[in-house]
């Protein structure tokens, strides 16, 4: 990196946790830190801006703030985000720059587009670098990227059915903490003096195996050490989107019954297919007690077709994995074998590649009985040899991509969570509506 390059800290959070009192407390006590604002409001008015204006030595005209509204930078307004840091690391050598996402952003394409820039192939070059001819990231570099959780709020959210409306598309409040929550180096545990020691432990246990990666702080009122959060040299993108807790259980798989504050996850794996009328009901009444499920799976009414299971408190979300290697056509089926030697090792020679393979985690969960009502959603000795045509499929279809790969079956379902921010791509459940 180099020695001028200006470190970016992203802060998220869902509406509420405190980010813009988090803001202004860094702000204060930066000291001799020249640090410059970007503020993202999805309203016409950019609430926050104002609010960072009034609390802090920054005037909303000065060039140190600029403000992003009627938009989130996660999605629609990327190329605007784009302008703004283009435009702040021209003007000065700021020390820092604190972009502050709207409630409603998921900290992963923001992430993104702070890091690839235009080489995102739906990015076009913003009016900053068609006047310019520079990129917008030569003089800064993504350094920190920052979660505030609302500790008195996040048992609340997490258990909540709200749906949020970012610009047309709904996004499931759970689901949101959860997306904010795993794709992060600092947790920042607002609000703890609203909260008892035991909540606060319970609280923390759970953030630690969502996100096992980030550092977690604890904070009241917003107060935190500006070294904890600006030009930390922390952020490394290939790290933070393989660091979710489900990904590492997924990668090394253990059973935890027992441990400290109920948290626990286990994997479930079968080489049958679901059927499609029992796993529907099961989702339909899933567990309150699981906070996180991920993974992928097959149902026998649909062979040729990988799913992927999304779970985040009550949001629970379905959405297409790719078509299994076994089911292509012969001369494709070989030469994705030979492209992937190690699908070996998991060929069936009924099955081939298809498989069930999802991780659990929550909190005081039953494991036994969950994984016994996982176990009778499959398939029978009896019903695999019945005509799958007669089993009531109440789970979405998809319209295959334009250009679906091959490969995406397995690897889609394992990778991590592309697909899952695509939420057009996938449909929310209880599937009995």
């Amino acid at each position: 990196m180099p020695d001028n390059s200006i470190p970016v800290t992203v802060l998220s959070g869902i509406l509420g946790a405190g980010k813009t009192t988090v803001l202004n407390h860094v702000l204060r006590e930066s000291g001799d830190r020249e640090l410059a604002v970007l503020v993202n409001d999805m309203g016409e008015v950019n609430v926050d801006a104002e609010l960072v204006a009034e609390s802090s030595d920054i005037a909303d005209e000065d060039e140190e703030l600029i403000e992003l509204s009627n938009g989130c930078i996660c999605c629609e307004l990327r190329g605007d985000l784009l302008d703004a840091i283009g435009e702040l690391s021209r003007e000065r050598e700021f020390d820092g720059i604190i972009v502050e996402s709207t409630g409603v952003a998921e900290p992963l394409p923001v992430a993104q587009t702070l890091t690839l820039g235009f080489d995102q192939a739906d990015l076009d070059p913003t009016e900053f670098y068609e006047e310019t001819g520079i990129e917008p990231l030569e003089g800064c570099h993504l350094d920190t990227t920052v979660t505030v959780v609302d500790a008195h709020q996040f048992q609340a959210a997490m258990q909540s059915d709200e749906l949020l409306d970012d610009d047309g598309t709904e996004k499931h409040l759970g689901d949101l903490v959860v997306e904010q929550v795993e794709f992060c180096d600092v947790l920042l545990l607002n609000k703890c003096d609203l909260v008892d020691d035991e909540t606060l432990e319970e609280i923390e246990a759970t953030l630690e195996v969502l996100q096992p990666r980030a550092e977690i702080v604890r904070t009241e009122h917003g107060r935190i050490d500006p070294e904890r959060i600006v030009d930390t040299d922390r952020f490394d993108f290939e790290a933070a989107s393989q660091s979710a807790g489900w990904i590492r259980e997924l990668e090394q798989p253990h059973a935890s019954a027992e441990e400290e504050h109920g948290v626990t996850s286990f994997v479930f794996e079968a080489r049958r297919p679901f059927h499609p009328e029992r796993f529907a009901d099961l989702l339909d009444e899933f567990p309150d007690a699981v906070v996180r499920a991920k993974g992928h799976f097959w149902i026998a009414s649909r062979g040729d077709d990988a799913f992927t299971l999304n779970v985040a408190g009550q949001s629970i979300r379905v959405g297409p994995g790719g078509q299994w290697i076994d089911s292509l056509p012969a001369e494709e089926r070989r030469e994705q074998l030979e492209d992937s030697p190690e699908l070996e090792e998991i060929w069936h020679e009924e099955w081939g590649d298809r498989s069930i393979r999802l991780v659990v985690i929550g909190t005081e969960m039953d494991h036994e009985s969950l994984q016994s009502d996982l176990v009778d959603c499959l398939v029978t000795e009896a019903e695999l040899d019945a005509d799958p045509s007669t089993f009531e499929d109440r789970f979405p279809t998809f319209e295959p991509p334009e250009e679906a790969a091959a490969d995406d079956a397995v690897e889609g379902a394992e990778a991590d969570g592309e697909h899952d921010h695509d939420h057009d791509a996938t449909e929310e459940l209880g599937i009995a509506d």
